[in-house]
C-alpha cells in the first residue's frame, strides 16, 4: 500500500504518518523546505516529489491532503480526477466561497472524500451515546492555546480570509462532535469572538458558537484558545441530569490513529465513514460563523 502525504501545513500529517508508516510506504510532497526537512528527519525512508502532480504520479492507492485550506478546493480537484480516496485534514472550507468552490468538487465523488475532525473518532467519544429524544440542549468546550499564532507561526490559519482563524480552526472540534452526536440538520444561531489574552492575532482567541437543530434542540460551543492544557468535553442535558465526556490525552486518546485505520478503509474500497452531509454541515456552521463574528 503507497500513501501520499500531499502537503504538511499542519502538525496533523506528521502525526498520520507516525500511524501509516508501519502499514505503507509514504511518498511526500511539501513546498516549503523547513517542514519539509522535520518530515524526512522523522520519516527517511518517505519518497519526496517535487509538486502534487508528481506526487499523484507515483499511482498512490490514498492521499492525505493537508494544504492551507484556501488551496483544498484546487488539489482535491486533482485528486479526484485520479478516483483516489483522500482523507483531508481540517479543516477543508474556513469561508463561504470556500466551500462553494469545495462543494462543487466534491459532488463528483463524495464517497471518497473523508474530512473530519479525529475526536469523532475518540474512543471514549464513540462510546458515548445518549438517546436523541432525551436531549435538552448541548454544550460543546474546545480547549486550545493558539498563542503560537501570536508568534507568527503558520500564519495562513489565523487568518481568517485563508484558515479562518481560532473560530474555524478550533471550533471545528466542537461543531464536529455535536454534528456527529446529534445529526446534521443543524444551523448557525449566532456567534462571537474576541481576543483575552494573545495580542497580536489576527483572528480571534476566545469565541462563542450558537446553533440549533431542525428539531429546536439548542447547542452551544465554546472555543477556549487561551488554556493551560487541550481538553474537548461535550456535555448534554437532559431531564435526568447531565451526561459528559471529556476527551484529552495523546494521539489515541483524541481519535488520530482510528481515523487513520478509518482512511485505510476507505483505501482497501469502504466509502467514507462520515457522510458527506455531515461534514457540509460542519462546516456550513463554522463559514457562517467566520462571516458574521
Amino acid at each position: 500500500m503507497r500513501i501520499a502525504l500531499a502537503g504538511l501545513a499542519t502538525s496533523h500529517p506528521y502525526t498520520d504518518a507516525r500511524t501509516l508508516r508501519d502499514d505503507a510506504e509514504l511518498v511526500v510532497w511539501e513546498p516549503d523546505p523547513q517542514r519539509l526537512a522535520r518530515f524526512r528527519a522523522e520519516q527517511p525512508d518517505a519518497a519526496v516529489a517535487p509538486d502534487l502532480a508528481a506526487l499523484l504520479a507515483t499511482d498512490p492507492d490514498g492521499v492525505v491532503l493537508t494544504v492551507p485550506t484556501s488551496e483544498v478546493p484546487e488539489a482535491l480537484a486533482q485528486v479526484l480526477e485520479r478516483k483516489l480516496p483522500c482523507f483531508v485534514n481540517k479543516p477543508a472550507a474556513a469561508t463561504v466561497g470556500q466551500l462553494d468552490r469545495l462543494e462543487r468538487v466534491v459532488a463528483r465523488a463524495p464517497e471518497l472524500v473523508l474530512s473530519s475532525s479525529v475526536l469523532r473518532f475518540a474512543p471514549e467519544f464513540v462510546a458515548f451515546d445518549v438517546p436523541r429524544d432525551e436531549v435538552l440542549s448541548v454544550r460543546a468546550t474546545v480547549r486550545h492555546d493558539v498563542g503560537l499564532w501570536a508568534t507568527g507561526y503558520n500564519p495562513w490559519q489565523d487568518d481568517p480570509a485563508v484558515g479562518g482563524g481560532t473560530l474555524v480552526m478550533m471550533g471545528l472540534h466542537g461543531v464536529e462532535l455535536l454534528v456527529a452526536l446529534l445529526g446534521p440538520a443543524v444551523r448557525l444561531v449566532g456567534a462571537a469572538g474576541t481576543v483575552r489574552r494573545h495580542r497580536g492575532l489576527h483572528s480571534e482567541d476566545t469565541g462563542l458558537l450558537a446553533v440549533q437543530w431542525d428539531d429546536g434542540v439548542p447547542g452551544t460551543v465554546e472555543v477556549l484558545g487561551v488554556s493551560e492544557g487541550e481538553a474537548y468535553e461535550v456535555t448534554v442535558h437532559t431531564a435526568a441530569g447531565e451526561r459528559r465526556v471529556v476527551l484529552r490525552g495523546g494521539a489515541d486518546e483524541l481519535g488520530y490513529r482510528a481515523t487513520i485505520d478509518a482512511f485505510v478503509g476507505m483505501v482497501r474500497g469502504a466509502p467514507s465513514p462520515v457522510p458527506w452531509a455531515q461534514t457540509r454541515a460542519v462546516l456550513d456552521v463554522l463559514t457562517s460563523a467566520r462571516a458574521v463574528a
